[in-house]
């Protein structure tokens, strides 16, 4: 048997409350926020990361710095050093040559010849003084031109006085001093 039924039957409606297009939109628009945020704290973690590496940088060009002055001020003291050590060196060279002409004058002096001055002006030397003879005179000049140390023994004046009743020879010697 066949059962007909001639009511009218309710039709489902099937009405969407959101369109597909909203859903698909919306759904677009969270994936899309949620990269932007994702990558906005990817963007926080550099920029905090590279600050750190500037902070970190910059407290090892302070300390390069605090290093490069040290190194500056050794130098400087390390020429100091050595500028004072030089001087030193050259007063010990320049002692010698006093001593030594010293040295070499009063050694070569006869007996009868006495020295009243003595001018050494950077090497060279000037000598006056008297003697009792001229043949004391004359072996003084040769004992001077003898050393190995005095250069150039000049007789630049020799002149015969009186001195309280004695005949006395006034001279002038000149030579350089070799270092």
């Amino acid at each position: 048997m066949i059962k007909i039924n001639l009511l009218p039957v309710k039709k489902k409606i099937a009405i969407s409350l959101i369109p597909s297009v909203f859903i698909y939109g919306t759904i677009g628009t969270i994936f899309l926020i949620m990269v932007l945020i994702g990558f906005t704290f990817h963007l926080n973690s550099k920029i905090s990361r590279m600050t750190a590496e500037e902070l970190a940088k910059n407290q090892k060009l302070s300390e390069l710095k605090t290093a490069l002055k040290e190194v500056e001020n050794f130098e400087k003291f390390n020429e100091e050093v050595r500028k004072k050590t030089e001087v030193i060196e050259q007063l010990k060279r320049n002692q010698v040559a006093p001593l030594r002409l010293l040295d070499e004058v009063s050694e070569m002096l006869p007996t009868g010849v006495w020295l009243t001055s003595l001018v050494d002006k950077s090497g060279a030397v000037s000598i006056e003084g008297f003697a009792h003879t001229n043949y004391d005179l004359v072996g003084y000049v040769q004992n001077l031109k003898a050393s190995k140390y005095l250069v150039g023994v000049t007789l630049v004046e020799s002149r015969q006085t009186n001195l309280e009743n004695f005949t006395i020879y006034k001279f002038k010697l000149t030579f350089t001093v070799k270092v």
